[in-house]
């Protein structure tokens, strides 16, 4: 059960650090269908992870507290984040966003497998707008509107930092631009249209602050990049364009 204390709103605000903030997240209880899906996944588990202890709880965020790009995805898989408890940890999807990471010497591994892997990031952070993983990867929009408190709590921590962010997907799109306007961005009128590729830089709401410029890919699914909708490459060019843009090293 959530309390009104326990409420995304005001269990966010109250956080003054990233690790503050992902210790209240975990606690989350405030979407009675996720936290009943999440935890039965977790309960039942599937015969291809028979034996591991799942961590059937809100994933928080991964990465440096003063990270300058941050990739926000859509919800951790059921048998992925919430299986291994960290962020595109677990699934396919993690293995190419990872993977692509490495490349660019952002990462430092190219294969994870779960929290105690040893995996760091270099300037980046991964989260995404939904922290549970949802039934048919399908977040309701008003579970999307209640989770968006620690999105944008999120990114008011991560702004003395925080040069660029990479938006896989449509929903994450539409959850992304009004979290940053609520985190001290001004969104563009009218509201960009989601696209791969698409790039378009929010003006801060306090003068003299930097801008953020924020990317969209399409989101890095198994069947995006089974379809061929989504290849390596041209994951990998909107990553690095956005690492440059966030001033962080590129390999090459």
């Amino acid at each position: 059960m959530c309390t009104a204390e326990d409420h995304p709103a005001r269990a966010a605000a109250r956080a003054r650090t990233t690790a503050g903030l992902d210790a209240r997240l975990v606690r989350c209880r405030a979407c009675p269908r996720l936290v009943a899906w999440r935890e039965e996944t977790a309960r039942v588990g599937r015969a291809a992870f028979r034996g591991q202890e799942y961590w059937g709880r809100p994933v928080p965020g991964f990465g440096p507290p003063d990270a300058a790009l941050l990739i926000s995805g859509l919800a951790p898989a059921a048998h992925g984040g919430n299986r291994t408890g960290r962020m595109f940890t677990g699934d396919r999807a993690g293995d190419l966003l990872y993977a692509t990471l490495y490349e660019l010497g952002l990462a430092s591994r190219e294969t994870v497998t779960g929290r105690d892997d040893g995996l760091e990031l270099y300037g980046v952070r991964v989260t995404a707008p939904v922290h549970c993983a949802p039934p048919g990867n399908r977040p309701t929009p008003g579970e999307r509107d209640t989770c968006r408190p620690w999105l944008v709590r999120e990114a008011r921590l991560l702004r003395p930092a925080l040069r660029s962010v990479v938006v896989l997907g449509g929903f994450g799109w539409q959850a992304a631009l009004p979290a940053l306007a609520e985190a001290g961005w001004l969104a563009p009128r009218p509201r960009p249209k989601f696209g791969h590729g698409v790039r378009t830089v929010l003006a801060p709401a306090t003068p003299g602050d930097p801008p953020l410029t924020v990317f969209g890919s399409y989101h890095v699914s198994q069947r995006n990049v089974f379809t061929g909708r989504l290849t390596r490459e041209m994951f990998r060019e909107v990553l690095a364009e956005a690492a440059r843009a966030a001033g962080l090293p590129v390999t090459e």
